[in-house]
């Protein structure tokens, strides 16, 4: 199939090239190459338990007892965590937690605080 992006308006794969511009067949939109090739996200987009996108910073609360692995500790349900930071891979937020230190969390774990 084509490699053209989607449309940014209503994300339809129907876009075709007419000179210097993309254009949507389906709500008429029209923009840039230049411009299309300058919107993509830079770094991870991770996703919290709802949904809600996360990014470096942002504060979470933990949904559900995790367990410390190698040790007898429990994060327990609505700890709160600040300044989280995103990471590559399966476990995808890298974190400082108050009274257990640093580890790396799974984002379904979480929800934005």
């Amino acid at each position: 199939m084509s490699d053209l992006p989607n449309c940014p308006e209503c994300d339809s794969e129907f876009t075709y090239e007419d000179r210097d511009l993309l254009v949507c067949p389906t709500c008429g939109h029209e923009w840039s190459q230049t411009a299309a090739g300058k919107s993509a996200p830079t770094g991870p987009v991770v996703r919290d338990a709802n949904g809600n996108q996360l990014t470096n910073g942002d504060t979470i609360t933990v949904i559900k007892d995790l367990k410390v692995k190698g040790s007898s500790s429990v994060v327990k349900v609505g700890t709160k965590v600040k300044n989280i930071r995103l990471v590559e891979g399966d476990h995808d937020i890298d974190c400082k937690i108050p009274g257990i230190g640093a580890m790396q969390l799974k984002s379904e774990f979480v929800k934005k605080a």
